[in-house]
């Protein structure tokens, strides 16, 4: 997997499910993020070989719900992101779909009470040695590619010394939401706390924030000096009309 000079979609809860995933790789995009799955969740699935649909679906025990579905199209560009707060689960989370896609990211960004609570997403920023296990403890024990992504912490100097200490753990890129936790969409994302990171690290940094159109994509690039970039895609409403309003639409993420 290169992230250099990238376009990539956001992993979007309940949204970036294969059909979206699909569509957005025809009209442009390289990499393409499933929708945060926490390692609980996928622990407790099996994997399946869909022959009506021609995909591999991952159904949760007991239930028949379909909790992660790909398919061989999607195989060398889909990134599995996983919230979690314990190594061993996701490690475990990570074996089970690893021969399925491209690469495992751990989502270090989510500012959802949901993620906070169960001391995930960005209640991992506080926790540098809990960060640390779970990464290393993936890249020693996958042969795929390993990344996470985070959110600006308080100071430009804890967000360098945090994307450093991720650096070391061998991860082969690292995202950064330009806000805060506190911060909302609507607030201006931060694209020189991006631009630190970038000058810091030696690894690929995808940056991430107010990327609404196509020729932010350029803007972002030029500010951050970044070698990727994660927009949210919008979906259609009905006075669109038009599916070609999915990829042209950007949201805030």
């Amino acid at each position: 997997m290169d992230y250099r000079n990238k376009k990539i979609l956001a992993p979007m809860v309940r949204v970036g499910t294969l059909p979206l995933r699909l569509l957005a790789a025809e009209y442009g995009a390289d990499i393409t993020y499933g929708e945060e799955i926490v390692d609980h969740k996928i622990i407790k699935c099996e994997r399946r070989i869909n022959e009506h649909l021609g995909s591999t679906d991952f159904v949760e025990k007991g239930t028949e719900s379909v909790v992660f579905r790909t398919c061989d199209q999607e195989k060398n560009r889909v990134v599995f992101q996983i919230g979690t707060s314990n190594a061993v689960r996701a490690l475990t989370a990570a074996q089970l779909v690893c021969n399925d896609v491209a690469a495992v990211d751990i989502n270090m960004g989510c500012p959802k009470a949901f993620s906070l609570s169960g001391g995930m997403g960005a209640a991992l920023l506080s926790k540098p040695e809990l960060i640390s296990d779970i990464l290393t403890t993936l890249r020693r024990n996958l042969s795929l590619p390993v990344t996470c992504k985070i959110r600006l912490l308080k100071s430009p100097h804890d967000t360098v010394e945090l994307a450093r200490r991720i650096e070391k753990t061998g991860v082969d890129a690292i995202a950064v939401h330009g806000r805060y936790v506190l911060d909302r969409p609507r607030d201006p994302a931060k694209w020189n706390g991006i631009a630190d990171v970038v000058s810091a690290l030696s690894i690929p940094v995808i940056a991430n924030g107010d990327v609404f159109e196509y020729d932010d994509f350029q803007r972002i690039k030029s500010a951050t000096g970044m070698f990727g970039h994660i927009p949210r895609l919008s979906l259609p409403n009905k006075r669109l009309g038009s599916s070609r309003h999915i990829v042209l639409l950007v949201l805030r993420r």
